[in-house]
């Protein structure tokens, strides 16, 4: 597991990119941490190759991950321009991810997928 919420590239291949990202929100940070998720997948709603960008609540199952945000991309190309594009707004803003879940306590799941 890591704490690293960032958009990093996958292994190359063609076709949709889809980043999968599950958290383990402990209860006080949780409204917290789900809304900077929500205002991040605003950000990347509005990217060029970005299809949709959700972040998910759980409501029932027995998973420790409570909280998942799910972007698809239409491209790897889509997904390397946008990990440049949200660094540099990270930056900007004196956004680190990783300090945020850090501080949040949450433990993270990460990883890029394709249709199987």
């Amino acid at each position: 597991m890591s704490n690293d919420t960032s958009v990093a590239s996958p292994v190359s291949a063609s076709g949709p990119v889809f980043r999968v990202d599950k958290f383990a929100v402990p209860a006080e940070a949780r409204q917290a941490f789900i809304a900077q998720m929500q205002r991040i997948q605003q950000t990347l709603r509005n990217l060029p190759g970005c299809l949709r960008a959700h972040v998910l609540d759980q409501t029932g199952g027995g998973s420790e991950f409570n909280v998942l945000t799910l972007v698809e991309w239409s491209s790897e190309q889509a997904v390397a321009s946008a990990t440049e594009l949200v660094k540099k707004k990270f930056a900007e803003e004196g956004f680190d991810p990783v300090e945020f879940t850090k501080k949040a306590g949450v433990l993270s799941d990460q990883g890029f997928y394709r249709i199987a």
